[in-house]
């Protein structure tokens, strides 16, 4: 998945999305913090295509966005809501092609406005980041073209504190950003850099009610972020190869940025820093068992407002879940499937 496929939900339970056989399934906590619940298909039988994203607003909704086949040789977008984890997500709904009809273009991304609406983006055959949003009153507005060059691998998306939506995306020799520049408009094209970017690792969080912060690793395999408005800083050297995960949460009284990503050996790798101080430093601390190499981390904070870092492996088809202790620093629970 791309984006946060762990999501707490408004009753406070967890949600983790998940592809298999063309299709999404989620696993949810039956209670907040419990056992989970087998494997459920997500919006129906629609056969999908290509990797699918999620985004969460601040309601809690989970919104999903991936490709369909329609005829031979073209595809079309399609989304589906899901508003509580135990609960059914509503059927795919088709919203369209980013250039009226063809085959897909490249991998979506989903973000959610103060407002609830879902802003769906994907790259365009030629140049440049289409995108759909959902009307206030329903319904879809029609495809933008938010112009930009050549996007190599997936964007990312997501709604900053004040609710306005961004999107990031590797392109050629650096990184572009596009952003609402009020409520309810679509993102422009901002601000670019240039940085010898890896596609396919990039990462986005809000860190403050004015920024939010791009992670991604360059070409040296070094973890960078990324604030528009200033220059990339180098954190640390990458752990791994792929995204790192990353949520904020209170250490020791402390507003900081944690920081999780599968190792080279194979194990979860977390560090922190002071948000948005990139220049206190930080290091890696690994944790639990050796994982498949296409085991996936995610972070997220429960119904306590505790850290819970999960990962999953499809080929092993294992979730794995820990979550903070009650103590100082960053103390976690054993590793347990579930």
């Amino acid at each position: 998945m791309n984006g946060e496929w762990l999501v707490r939900g408004r009753d406070g339970r967890l949600c983790v999305y998940l592809t298999s056989d063309e299709a999404v399934l989620c696993r949810a906590e039956r209670t907040p913090g419990g056992a989970w619940d087998p494997p459920r298909r997500v919006g129906g039988d629609q056969r999908l295509r290509a990797v699918p994203a999620v985004g969460r607003g601040a309601d809690g909704y989970a919104h999903l966005v991936s490709w369909r086949p329609t005829v031979p040789g073209q595809s079309g977008i399609v989304h589906s809501a899901h508003f509580r984890p135990l609960l059914a997500a509503l059927d795919w709904v088709p919203v369209g092609h980013p250039e009226t009809r063809g085959d897909l273009t490249g991998a979506p991304a989903a973000a959610v406005d103060a407002q609830g609406r879902a802003h769906l983006f994907v790259a365009r055959s030629g140049t440049g980041l289409g995108m759909v949003a959902q009307k206030e009153k329903g319904g879809w507005d029609p495809w933008r073209d938010l112009k930009g060059p050549d996007v190599l691998g997936a964007p990312v998306a997501l709604a900053g504190e004040s609710g306005r939506v961004e999107a990031y995306a590797a392109v050629p020799g650096g990184l572009q950003h596009w952003r609402q520049e009020q409520p309810g408009t679509p993102p422009v094209l901002g601000e670019s850099v240039e940085t010898p970017v890896r596609p396919g690792t990039l990462r986005a969080l809000a860190t403050s009610p004015e920024h939010t912060t791009l992670y991604y690793t360059d070409a040296s395999g070094d973890l960078c972020a990324w604030r528009p408005g200033g220059a990339p800083v180098v954190l640390l050297a990458a752990a791994g190869p792929g995204p790192v995960a990353a949520v904020r949460c209170e250490l020791d009284g402390h507003d900081c940025t944690l920081l999780a990503q599968r190792s080279s050996g194979g194990r979860v790798a977390f560090a922190a820093y002071p948000t948005e101080e990139e220049g206190a430093g930080a290091w890696w601390t690994e944790s639990g068992p050796a994982l498949p190499a296409d085991a996936e981390v995610a972070l997220a904070r429960d119904h306590e407002d505790r850290v819970v870092a999960v990962t999953l492996s499809p080929s092993a088809g294992r979730l794995l879940v820990t979550r903070r202790k009650d103590e100082p620093g960053l103390a976690l629970t054993a590793w347990q499937e579930v």
